[in-house]
């Protein structure tokens, strides 16, 4: 696995290439992490990402520390097996805050329906 990264301004833009997984977790954490203070929105961008498995949640929804500057994160291009552990884990616990997360994904998938 490997990311590439694009900022813009205040937008910061993480391309994961490979699976998500709990070998691969500290490296995109750091990667966040490591994100200047001014950026205000962090996009994971999974379109090469077919795979993720309870590491990908961890990463997605755990909250910031309180050092880190608070950020909107979103999710876009998911295929289709992250797709469904993420629907999944909303079906688990309706608390997460799916629709933050994923808001052009679940508005493509109510006008697929």
């Amino acid at each position: 696995m490997y990311f590439t990264m694009r900022i813009d301004a205040t937008a910061a833009h993480i391309t994961v290439h490979g699976e998500i997984d709990y070998n691969t977790l500290p490296t995109l954490r750091s990667a966040a992490a490591g994100l200047p203070p001014e950026v205000t929105e962090l996009v994971w961008d999974l379109r090469d990402a077919r795979f993720m498995d309870v590491a990908g949640l961890h990463l997605l929804f755990e909250q910031p520390s309180q050092e880190s500057p608070p950020r909107k994160t979103t999710v876009s291009n998911l295929a289709p097996q992250p797709l469904r552990l993420l629907l999944l884990a909303a079906e688990t616990n309706p608390a997460l805050e799916l629709a933050r997360l994923l808001p052009d994904t679940l508005a493509a998938t109510m006008l697929d329906e």
